[in-house]
């Protein structure tokens, strides 16, 4: 489970998938099988979500790293690269985009 906290010192990577709606599912699946298969496996990786606009053209990605360093690690393996390849293929465009937690609420 994610957590939120200023404090955590956790690295915070969020993803944008740009995707239609014929390939949503597909693309969904890729990404389930990477986080269960190996992603959640790697060194340093804390927790992951993974969320599906209405209209299926967007999918967002929150995942939390002990470090920045552990998420590039992984970025970096052969695996991750070949899986990164259909990624793409099932998608218009992706982004993940290191950040640090600013502020929460509630």
């Amino acid at each position: 489970m994610p957590r939120i906290a200023k404090e955590s010192g956790l690295q915070t990577v969020l993803t944008t998938f740009e995707t239609t709606p014929g390939t949503c599912q597909d693309l969904l699946e890729a990404l389930t099988e990477a986080y269960a298969e190996f992603i959640s496996k790697q060194p340093g990786f804390i927790a992951a979500g993974l969320h599906v606009n209405d209209a299926q053209t967007r999918i967002a990605n929150y995942s939390q790293w002990a470090r920045r360093e552990d998420f590039q690690a992984m970025l970096r393996t052969p695996e991750m690269r070949r899986r990164n390849r259909a990624i793409n293929d099932l998608c218009k465009s992706f982004e993940p985009v290191m950040y640090e937690v600013a502020a929460t609420f509630g």
